[in-house]
């Protein structure tokens, strides 16, 4: 290796390990200059041959630190020079043979141990390009095992290059072909539990970059595209960060086009939501709530939830005992059922399951928000068909005489 001329010894012309300076200000390999001084008894200076009478030595710290510097950087550009050799010649042993999964595992553990400049390197040499098509090939080739288990190791690597890739614009491009949605939303319906969080997290990712769901989901694969998600959903066991990051995009999807929430209405969305939302979490039940909200923007969503048995007293049940957002989401798809929806079944059962009894108690907060508005909206229209009922509170009769 090429030294720099500072940091060899100038007595063995080596890198120096343990550099210490003499009284000329010369500075040498320790072992190096013992030997001169002490077992060959010399006088003088080997570099200057100036004479000496004060043979101290002294270390010099700094000059280590700068050594050991340069010698940590020329192992990191030696170890990316060996990484980037390795990366080309996988790449090139995947495109060659059809066994590809020992070379796609190898790829794996070696870009998950490494830093972003051997990602990025990954990126430049084709890599995501040779992964797609990897992918790409279940669609042809579905019942082979060899390539479905390709498959499931290229989504992997996939998936860690995104997670500090995510920006990049041609990698999204990737990802966007129809073909590879295709590929993602099969290994979402059919993949391991790890292949179904990889393919959820990617499908996040085209989320997060705008990516245009209406001609997907509004197709024929939309339909089985959201049971897959509504799957994951509904069984924690499958795995819980993938269950976690399907209510993410089912969200995220629901939130750009009313035809997604019909495909998803079809799908059985209402109903799977209504049925995990008494034993839900916290944090999912706001989740799947605000997904219900919504799912009750369309009238299928709406018809859906009105007409399953235990629509309206899941809702009711959430009001006021999860948190102000679960109350504020709730209040709004009872204001979206009373008006679009008020038939004498639906009333029945909003004061039956308690939602009269707690919208009431919203009436008694101070601050005006837009809740408080829909909660007097409700009473405005529905407050003389509730009167009949003889379990009708008598304090809101009391307070509906006194605003008349």
């Amino acid at each position: 290796m090429d030294y720099p001329v500072d940091f060899r010894c100038p007595i063995s012309m080596e890198l120096m390990q343990d550099p210490v300076t003499i009284s000329t200000g010369v500075t040498y390999e320790r072992k190096n200059i013992e030997k001169w001084f002490f077992s060959y008894k010399k006088k003088t200076c080997p570099t200057t041959m100036q004479s000496i009478n004060n043979f101290e030595i002294t270390p010099n710290h700094t000059l280590k630190r700068l050594i050991l510097s340069w010698q940590n950087e020329e192992a990191a550009r030696s170890r990316d020079s060996l990484k980037h050799d390795e990366l080309v010649s996988l790449l090139a042993a995947m495109e060659s043979t059809p066994f590809k999964v020992s070379s796609l595992r190898k790829l794996r553990t070696n870009i998950a141990e490494s830093g972003h400049e051997v990602k990025d390197d990954f990126v430049k040499c084709g890599g995501i390009d040779i992964l797609v098509q990897i992918i790409a090939q279940i669609l042809v080739e579905s019942l082979d095992f060899a390539a479905f288990t390709a498959c499931e190791e290229a989504l992997g690597v996939l998936h860690i290059c995104l997670i500090s890739l995510s920006d990049d614009e041609k990698i999204i491009q990737f990802l966007s072909k129809p073909e590879s949605i295709k590929s993602f939303a099969m290994m979402l319906q059919r993949g391991s539990a790890e292949a179904r969080f990889h393919a959820v997290a990617i499908f996040r990712q085209l989320a997060r970059a705008d990516y245009n769901w209406k001609k997907f989901v509004t197709q024929d694969q939309g339909f089985e595209f959201f049971r897959s998600l509504l799957e994951l959903v509904s069984d924690d066991q499958i795995c819980s960060k993938a269950s976690a990051s399907a209510l993410e995009l089912l969200t995220d999807i629901l939130g750009t086009s009313k035809r997604s929430r019909l495909k998803a209405v079809e799908a059985g969305a209402v109903c799977i939501l209504i049925e995990l939302l008494p034993d839900s979490s916290r944090s999912k039940c706001e989740k799947m709530l605000l997904l219900l909200k919504l799912l009750c923007e369309c009238a299928e969503g709406r018809q859906a939830l009105v007409e399953h048995g235990l629509g309206v007293a899941a809702i009711s049940k959430k009001l006021l005992h999860v948190s102000s957002a679960a109350t504020k989401i709730t209040v709004k798809i009872l204001w979206l059922i009373c008006f679009y929806h008020p038939s004498e079944r639906v009333l029945e059962e909003m004061l039956i399951y308690g939602s009269v009894n707690k919208l009431f108690a919203l009436l008694h907060v101070d601050n005006r928000s837009s809740t408080k508005e829909k909660v007097v909206k409700i009473f405005k229209l529905h407050a003389n068909s509730w009167r009949q009922y003889p379990c009708f509170p008598c304090e809101l009769k009391d307070y509906l005489g006194s605003t008349n």
